[in-house]
């Protein structure tokens, strides 16, 4: 029998030690995001005429990110705060409260009849991986209807979640508009009670909306085959400046009696990327089950982060519970939207001008903060290698990043690499 003396563990301790197991030699490098793949090649760039087309986040006219006078206002409002620990259920419950509403509409029957589960969300990637996991939890046979394409983190995330993705139809290369034939068959011929994503406004990475029309016959086949809506909603606002008009796909939903769920950021919108604020929602069939459902919501975050940082979730509460500096959000909103739409007839008009062979109506046709070009990967490779011009190999744009002191020099730079076809 060995006799564990301090000397006995030091020499066992000293023969063993260089055979000391490797837990981690299996371990490879994980694929790199397409996104974040496009940001660091643009760093790495030495050349002044570099331009990023990747990031989904605002840039004003001087390429420089936006601190919204709202959000400056709204920063001096809360200073010396006293909710410094966690969230409040105050501060929690208002952010829920002023979240809905921006969606659903103020005088909506779920939000005055307490209809609904909502609860704060780590920004709109939070928001989904919640409701992956809520999903999986609750129809653990389910699978996710994800479009094609559609923000390349939606696959990850449900696909961590361990809920079995499907695609369906959404965007046509020819047009470069909506394929809305085979969108409306996909939904036809999926099982009956499946769950779809769907972007309510400022499709990513298209830039393709349905008409109100055509959510109108979305929404009554959703009805048909009882399936259920979750809506990813990161962009309000972006699409026409009008943060009613840009929820006109989920009330019509609404309207025709769906329940449905609801991924909201604030990253974009209020260009609070770096703080992580959203809020996902379920719409109920009454209070009790409301009740029920947010318990269950609750319980999966408590797990996973516990509370997410309470300074973003009092700035945006703040903000839209504030008559004044909700309504400076909205005319900034505007002014951002404004911009990226102006940006995109100038690039167009430019390519025009430039004789290009190619129609370019799509950049004004789509809407939001990208735009999908229809340049192909090699096109896309020599904009980078040639001309220093960085976006994802799929050709989407982010208009953002153009401005008027560069609108020029990409037109030529895209009209050089395409002007053959």
């Amino acid at each position: 029998m060995i006799k564990w003396t301090h000397d006995t563990v030091r020499r066992r301790f000293m023969s063993t030690s260089a055979a000391a197991i490797d837990w981690w030699n299996h371990v490879g490098h994980a694929p790199k995001d397409p996104i974040m793949s496009v940001t660091e090649a643009f760093l790495s760039d030495t050349s002044p005429n570099k331009i990023n087309l990747g990031v989904g986040a605002y840039r004003d006219d001087d390429g420089r990110p936006v601190v919204l006078q709202c959000v400056r206002d709204g920063e001096a409002k809360i200073a010396g705060t006293g909710f410094l620990e966690s969230v409040s259920a105050s501060v929690s419950s208002k952010l829920v409260e002023e979240s809905v509403k921006l969606i659903y509409g103020k005088d909506a029957d779920f939000i005055k009849e307490g209809r609904f589960a909502g609860v704060q969300a780590l920004s709109g990637t939070g928001a989904c991986r919640l409701f992956a996991e809520f999903q999986r939890r609750f129809y653990p046979q389910s699978k996710i209807y994800l479009p094609i394409p559609t923000w390349s983190n939606h696959h990850n995330i449900w696909r961590d979640a361990q809920v079995p993705g499907r695609t369906f139809h959404y965007y046509h290369p020819d047009s470069k508009g909506l394929h809305f034939a085979a969108l409306m068959d996909d939904i036809k011929n999926a099982p009956d009670r499946s769950f779809f994503l769907l972007h309510p406004c400022a499709h990513n990475p298209t830039g393709v909306d349905p008409t109100e029309e055509q959510w109108r016959d979305i929404s009554n086949l959703f009805k048909v085959k009882n399936h259920f809506p979750f809506f990813d909603m990161a962009y309000q606002g972006f699409a026409s400046g009008d943060l009613d008009k840009d929820a006109k796909a989920m009330r019509i939903f609404l309207e025709d009696g769906h329940l449905i769920g609801c991924a909201q950021s604030f990253a974009k919108n209020m260009g609070l990327y770096g703080h992580r604020v959203g809020c996902l929602s379920v719409l109920c069939a009454d209070a009790k089950q409301a009740v029920a459902i947010k318990s269950q919501l609750q319980h999966i975050t408590r797990a996973m982060y516990s509370s997410p940082p309470v300074h973003g979730i009092l700035l945006v509460s703040t903000i839209l519970s504030d008559p004044h500096l909700k309504e400076l959000w909205k005319k900034e909103l505007k002014v951002m939207a404004n911009r990226i739409h102006r940006m995109r007839s100038t690039l167009r008009e430019s390519l025009k001008k430039l004789g290009s062979p190619l129609n370019w109506d799509h950049m004004t046709n789509q809407v939001g903060m990208f735009c999908f070009s229809g340049l192909s990967p090699d096109q896309v490779n020599r904009l980078m290698k040639e001309f220093h011009i960085y976006m994802t190999y799929d050709g989407r744009m982010s208009m953002a990043g153009v401005t008027t002191s560069n609108v020029s020099y990409l037109a030529n730079a895209i009209h050089e690499v395409t002007k053959f076809g």
